[in-house]
């Protein structure tokens, strides 16, 4: 250990007996240990909302569709073999899907209506594990239809509902848009207003007929073993198809600006964040000021005693570093703690207020989720620890071009 480390250890431990400067050591400490506490328990709780809310888009839709160009599927029972033939491919459901009006005496609602085969269609999305009321299965005149959309409509299970659709049929009074009355049979509560408000469900024999579709299907929609490699998946599994009449859309294409939200969102709140690290830096800058300050004369007999300006700067630069590497460590500590627990704090807080700062009839997640992860932890060390240096640079260099004999003339 060298001796400018050594004296530097001395310095602060001195400073204790300091009243102000030991106040102004103490505060940089803390600034810095809770701007590195906090930033490690928002970005946990960031993931941790991340990837619930990815879990629950992604469970609700399906990791892929494949169709054709016109969007009309004619050989979907040769073309599901062939899909399912991929060794990524776990499950593969034909459907049909299009826009509709459901209309009650309460009122009216534009949706998408998707035509399905239920046994098949549980293999690749939850939404049918999600019945709150009723059943998932699909009879001639049965619908499923989301939570919010029946409170809207005002109907309930075996109630009787309209639907209505763009294709036109003629008939002796004229010509009408087709429609069908059918029994509300399921309610399901995916906890996705986008699903919840604009989504029912409905056998996939029944929509062919009501949109004229014959035994053609819009598309295939497909679950595979790995999410994130979906793309190569996919093209494989087009490759092995005629290139030329299907494509495939994944869910990172159906979602992208939703991920994209997600992603810009925790990169600005850990902007943000940063900030609290930043604000406790230039307290470390305050700090080190006041110590050379303060040590002018000690400065000054360490370079009679032959200490260079170079060996100087290094000991009130090992200084800085020191409170960096304190803070930085406990700061860590204490956000991982905090991250670990933060949903049984939250709890406790909750009970102690009487309020619930997630409500469930209000937020999709009524829960603190938190998610750690290392690179997160690495980038704020880093990032931290950088800062810091900085800080300590100017008060050292400052230390460094101390004029001896001004100090010794006043000393």
């Amino acid at each position: 250990m060298s001796i400018e480390f050594q004296i530097s250890n001395q310095y602060l431990r001195s400073n204790r007996k300091k009243g102000f400067i030991s106040f102004i050591s103490g505060v940089s400490m803390v600034g810095l240990i809770l701007g590195v506490m906090t930033l490690v328990t928002v970005l946990s709780v960031m993931n941790g909302f991340q990837k619930e809310l990815r879990e629950r888009v992604l469970s609700a839709i399906s990791h892929a569709y494949i169709t054709q160009y016109d969007a009309v599927v004619d050989d979907w029972q040769s073309l599901q073999i062939q899909i399912k033939a991929h060794p990524n491919v776990i499950n593969a459901s034909p459907y049909v899907e299009k826009y509709a009006l459901l209309n009650t005496q309460v009122g009216a609602q534009g949706i998408t209506v998707r035509g399905i085969l239920p046994e098949l269609e549980k293999q690749t999305s939850i939404l049918l594990d999600k019945i709150s009321a009723g059943s998932a299965d699909l009879g001639k005149m049965d619908i499923l239809i989301g939570s919010s959309l029946a409170v809207y409509l005002g109907v309930t299970i075996g109630d009787k509902i309209t639907l209505l659709t763009p294709t036109l049929s003629s008939s002796i009074i004229g010509i009408q848009p087709r429609f069908k009355r059918f029994k509300v049979s399921g309610i399901f509560d995916a906890g996705i207003s986008e699903y919840d408000n604009n989504l029912a469900f409905i056998a996939l024999e029944q929509a062919q007929k009501l949109y004229s579709m014959e035994d053609k299907v819009s598309g295939i929609r497909l679950k595979v073993d790995d999410l994130f490699n979906i793309k190569t998946i996919t093209n494989e599994v087009i490759t092995g198809l005629d290139a030329q009449m299907y494509y495939s859309v994944d869910w990172m294409q159906q979602k992208a600006n939703f991920i994209k939200a997600l992603n810009l969102e925790k990169q600005m709140i850990g902007i943000i964040l940063s900030l609290i690290i930043a604000v406790a830096a230039f307290n470390i800058v305050s700090m080190m000021v006041m110590m050379v300050t303060d040590k002018k004369a000690d400065i000054a007999i360490l370079r009679t005693m032959g200490m260079t300006p170079k060996r100087i700067v290094k000991l009130f630069f090992y200084q800085g570093l020191t409170v960096g590497v304190i803070g930085v460590t406990f700061g860590l500590i204490l956000g991982v703690l905090l991250a670990l627990n933060i949903e049984v704090i939250v709890s406790g807080v909750e009970a102690i207020l009487g309020f619930e700062f997630f409500p469930k009839d209000v937020f999709y997640i009524n829960r603190f989720p938190s998610q750690i992860q290392i690179d997160d932890i690495i980038k704020v060390a880093i990032g931290t620890f950088i800062l810091v240096i900085l800080a300590s640079i100017y008060p050292a260099v400052r230390a460094g071009k101390v004029q001896i004999a001004k100090v010794l003339n006043y000393e």
